[in-house]
């Protein structure tokens, strides 16, 4: 997604640049009669933007609730594998060297087993995850290049990175919010309905709602 919203700022960057000095010899040869140059430059979290938006949060949970079963089964293993495990450690003493081997090789046999699982399913949810991803980015670009064409943007700059050249950025030029927001209107995806709370459950005074992750959490193994 960043190379793609690079391809887009380049252009972009370009166009200013020739335009700004375009603007600097127009002034040169009549200079009450040009305007001041300005540049007007935002700023974007890109993979926020896509766990934002309803159809991002309400995909990325459907994507989390369909690997719960694959999270519980390796769950139930590891269990298994720590009650050999104590299993070995209390009996060791009382077993024969044959049957400490079988168990000792149950027990390793069975670790791969997990360690093999849930590498296939981190796998498979990162893809699926990354296809989401990939999807709601590419519309997000969209949005994106109208709105900074509708309001005067030269440069949006993409800050999910750790790698971005950006230092710092004053708050008003996140166009985040605004971008996610445009996207909704657009997608008519309603937002998705949060999960009913336990009778009883009270809300600690002063509590916000938590915000979303940059990146959405993968099954642990």
């Amino acid at each position: 997604m960043i190379r793609k919203l690079f391809r887009f700022i380049l252009p972009a960057a370009l166009l200013t640049v020739t335009a700004l000095a375009q603007t600097g010899t127009a002034a040169a040869a009549n200079p009450a009669a040009a305007p001041p140059a300005t540049t007007r430059i935002g700023i974007i979290n890109i993979q926020n933007a896509s766990v934002m938006t309803n159809e991002g949060r309400r995909d990325f949970e459907a994507l989390q609730k369909k690997f719960e079963p694959t999270q519980t089964t390796l769950n139930n293993l590891n269990q298994e594998i720590d009650s050999l495990k104590k299993q070995l450690q209390a009996q060791s003493d009382k077993l024969n060297d044959q049957a400490r081997a079988d168990m000792v090789k149950n027990i390793e046999t069975k670790q791969k087993t997990l360690q093999r699982q849930a590498e296939d399913a981190q796998a498979d949810f990162q893809g699926q995850q990354n296809d989401i991803a990939n999807r709601i980015g590419g519309k997000l670009l969209e949005v994106l290049d109208k709105f900074a064409k509708q309001n005067g943007y030269s440069v949006i700059l993409d800050v999910s990175s750790q790698q971005s050249p950006v230092l710092w950025a004053a708050q008003t030029t996140d166009v985040t919010k605004e971008i996610v927001d445009s996207y909704n209107a657009q997608s008519s995806v309603p937002a998705p309905t949060p999960a009913l709370k336990p009778a009883g459950a009270a809300k600690p005074a002063g509590a916000s709602p938590r915000p979303p992750a940059s990146k959405p959490p993968a099954p642990k193994p």
